[in-house]
């Protein structure tokens, strides 16, 4: 175990996934020891001790990891599967909305700590508080500071100073956690306006306040867990083991309403006897066809009368 902790310390500079992607550590992971991973065989503690010495973010995909410790790349499949099995990893996809889209992004999950079914499912419901790290400083001019800046130009009773407009700045910043847009903010503010207005400060000072949205409920994070086995995705109570219920033998696969039921051997026989006496039945009975005598000269012509 500790060849495993001093080789993985001895790493450089491992490579980044793409932005979004790689290694994300689970939460509340306890300290770190020498003993974490004495549970599980040479292998697996191996690899899990390189993963666990990775930041967040790295890389950690099997042609990856197989080129960076001495196996190979099915032998690295496998591990990471064991891995799963013994609480430590979770492999899956994640629905995340920013820049304006919404896309799908996979996730790797890995935990120091071994965890339970229970744990992991709650986990990936959301109930587990996910460590994120912490938001780039914005820069001086703030959104909130921007709309309220170029507020004037909508309502031309309304424009603020520089001082109102920092002194304003917190309370358009709760209308953005609360979900408003700049078009809601700018609709709030500027309809109805009385003539004269005033104090454009007051009276945008009482509109934040007086009519902030209500906080919205918290929404649990849309997630799904690929088998171990399969690599089919699933709810994260389908997931034993990392083993999905199909692969672990203890769910049928779903039927196909599209696909008639299966029939036994009998009743195909039976079916098919069915279909050959309808057959039969339906078929017309066809006349036999009469033919003319045969004229040598190739003419049908009447006979002669007897006696001429």
């Amino acid at each position: 175990m500790a060849d495993a902790y001093s080789s993985a310390a001895r790493i450089p500079a491992h490579p980044a996934a793409s932005p979004g992607y790689g290694k994300r550590s689970a939460p509340d992971q306890a300290p770190r020891t020498n003993a974490d991973f004495t549970h599980l065989p040479p292998r697996e503690a191996h690899i899990a001790a390189f993963i666990d010495r990775l930041h967040d973010g790295a890389d950690i995909s099997v042609k990856l990891l197989a080129s960076c410790l001495p196996y190979g790349q099915q032998a690295m499949r496998t591990a990471l599967n064991n891995l799963q099995a013994a609480g430590h990893l979770r492999r899956g996809r994640e629905h995340v909305v920013g820049s304006g889209s919404a896309r799908w992004v996979t996730r790797t999950w890995f935990s120091r700590t071994a965890r339970d079914d229970g744990w992991w499912t709650k986990f990936l419901r959301g109930d587990v508080p996910d460590d994120e790290p912490p938001r780039a400083q914005g820069p001086t001019r703030s959104r909130a500071f921007i709309l309220l800046a170029a507020l004037g130009r909508t309502a031309p009773t309304l424009a603020l100073s520089a001082r109102e407009c920092t002194e304003l700045s917190p309370l358009t910043e709760a209308w953005f956690a609360r979900g408003a847009d700049e078009s809601a903010i700018v609709h709030a503010l500027t309809t109805g306006l009385p003539t004269p207005v005033h104090s454009p400060a007051a009276l945008v000072r009482s509109r934040l306040t007086g009519k902030l949205p209500p906080e919205p409920a918290p929404r649990p994070p849309l997630r799904v867990v690929e088998c171990a086995t399969c690599g089919d995705p699933g709810r994260p109570e389908g997931i034993r083991a990392g083993r999905c219920g199909m692969c672990r033998g203890t769910t049928r696969p779903p039927a196909n309403p599209a696909l008639p039921p299966t029939l036994t051997a009998d009743a195909v026989h039976t079916r098919a006897a069915q279909i050959r006496t309808a057959m039969r039945a339906e078929t017309p009975t066809v006349p036999p066809r009469s033919r003319a005598p045969y004229d040598p000269r190739g003419t049908h012509r009447k006979p002669w009368p007897v006696g001429q």
